[in-house]
């Protein structure tokens, strides 16, 4: 599942910054738009006459059409009913249910034959409610779940709440998405970002993103109506899968070592009380053949990331990302190091993570 993109007719973008906007992502690797019929402040004259080219266009790039959905929506489309064949003559490939459908109308929805999919919201979701659902029939297969990101400052997700949620969801094989702000233009009328979790308003998407994937989320969405080029390239390029990824500031300069550090890593087991240790670092290092020369061996403090060098004999390569302050050790280089930001995220290592440093 990629991560995708927001667009909202009748508000802050014209019509060519839309379709700019979703031919830059489909270029980047992003094959999912997120989208709203039901905005209060939307302009829904500029959106009548936008959607249809906003929809070919995605059609022509193969994206999938994320629409959120309620019984509002039908007013502002001239539909007499909920018509899914209508949807899927549209365009749109999936339905977001935020409110106004209930449990009986949803297992009839997910059987229908246009190939239109159902999207719950995440951030309200019981494992009752998801008992309900299985009872009366529900086609799991056509569902997955999106966290509600949150325009007011001060109202988004605590951190917990969300990975809660998220596994949930993830005990009954659902994936999840969730959405991280975009400050390049920030949607109106708040103009305050469009986070998922409250701590990314104030956060890099960068980090946001990899906050999130670390968390659990399956797909990130960019909440907010026009990212930068680099946030649009950043969001094709970090994808679930790659474990979690952490940012270090590099203390060498040797190739080899910078190599060796850049590799694809997975947590030991059994894990350790001070250091988080690798699995495959030392047979890294018995593969490239080379040896390490004693360098930056001071005081060690939490967060520094090391490498045991050759004076530790048969522990030499041993990579380790420090969970307390320890003193200098001729045997172990300190070769890059974790901010407190990033630091956050080593709380995702637990035994058996897959993790990967981004330089």
């Amino acid at each position: 599942m990629t991560n995708g993109v927001s667009i909202y007719l009748g508000l802050d973008n014209s019509l060519e910054e839309n379709l700019e906007l979703i031919r830059v992502a489909s270029e980047t690797g992003i094959k999912r738009i997120f989208t709203s019929l039901h905005i209060p402040e939307t302009n829904i004259a500029k959106l009548k006459n936008e959607l249809k080219k906003v929809l070919q266009l995605a059609q022509k790039e193969h994206m999938d059409v994320i629409s959120d959905i309620s019984p509002a929506t039908l007013k502002m489309l001239d539909m007499d009913s909920l018509s899914l064949e209508h949807f899927a003559q549209l365009g749109i490939t999936t339905l977001r249910l935020d409110f106004g459908f209930d449990i009986e109308e949803i297992a009839s929805m997910s059987k229908n034959a246009y190939g239109v999919k159902l999207q719950l919201n995440a951030s309200t979701i019981t494992k009752e409610y998801l008992d309900s659902l299985i009872e009366a029939g529900v086609d799991f297969n056509q569902l997955d779940a999106s966290h509600n990101f949150f325009p007011r400052e001060n109202t988004g997700l605590s951190e917990e709440f969300v990975r809660m949620k998220t596994q949930l969801l993830h005990d009954y094989n659902i994936m999840v998405s969730a959405f991280i702000p975009s400050f390049n233009r920030p949607r109106s009328p708040i103009r305050a970002g469009l986070p998922t979790l409250e701590m990314h308003r104030e956060a890099s998407f960068d980090f946001a993103l990899r906050h999130l994937l670390a968390l659990g989320i399956d797909s990130v969405f960019v909440g907010d109506s026009l990212p930068h080029y680099g946030e649009i390239k950043l969001l094709g390029a970090i994808t679930r899968g790659q474990g979690v990824l952490l940012r270090p500031d590099l203390w060498t300069t040797k190739p080899n070592v910078i190599k060796l550090i850049t590799q694809s890593y997975t947590t030991r087991l059994d894990e350790a009380r001070d250091v988080i240790r690798t699995q495959e670092s030392r047979h890294y290092l018995q593969e490239a053949g080379f040896s390490i020369r004693p360098e930056q061996c001071g005081i060690r403090n939490t967060g520094y990331i090391t490498l045991d060098n050759e004076n530790y004999g048969r522990y030499q390569g041993e990579l380790q990302i420090l969970k307390k302050d320890m003193p200098a050790d001729y045997r172990v280089n300190i070769v890059a190091s974790l901010s407190n930001t990033e630091m956050h995220l080593v709380n995702y290592l637990t035994p058996g993570t897959k993790f990967k440093f981004l330089l």
